[in-house]
């Protein structure tokens, strides 16, 4: 009898460490429209979309897998300690970077080694709902990465 409950305890921390996934719907509250993005007098659209877009609270210290693409910030070549995760390549380079609800800022505390800053990846961590503001964006999310897995759509 021991063994058995000794094995369902153990059943129990292997099934409460598996990370919810997630995917970027999942970071938007379902009662959030996102407003039309402004444009500047010149005609271009540069300035990040909803730069206080809510973030869903539930989420906060919930252990998650979520897909992405990296902007580094801080790092060598592909060995990164801060990056931000986003969910389509280029943003917050090439285009205008999306609303806060969209956007992980992530930390590792040793360098995570990014395979190619060009495909997607899995991240998995501890979210939390906290602000973290940079010079490239708003972003509504942050992440205390573990694991960087490769991308099998």
């Amino acid at each position: 009898m021991k063994i058995l409950l000794s094995l369902l305890l153990l059943l129990s921390f292997v099934t409460l460490a598996e990370p919810q996934e997630l995917y970027w719907e999942d970071l938007i509250p379902t009662d959030f429209v996102l407003p039309e993005q402004q444009v500047d007098h010149d005609g271009s659209k540069n300035q990040q979309q909803s730069p206080y877009a809510p973030v869903v609270n539930e989420l906060d210290g919930k252990l998650v897998k979520i897909p992405g693409f990296v902007v580094p910030l801080e790092g060598e070549n592909q060995l990164l300690t801060e990056f931000l995760l986003v969910p389509f390549f280029g943003a917050c380079i090439h285009v205008p970077p999306p609303p806060a609800n969209q956007i992980v800022y992530v930390t590792f505390d040793t360098a995570a080694e990014i395979p190619s800053m060009y495909d997607p990846i899995w991240i998995v961590g501890t979210l939390s709902t906290k602000e973290w503001k940079g010079d490239i964006a708003t972003v509504g999310y942050r992440l205390s990465g573990i694991q960087v897995l490769p991308y099998e759509g």
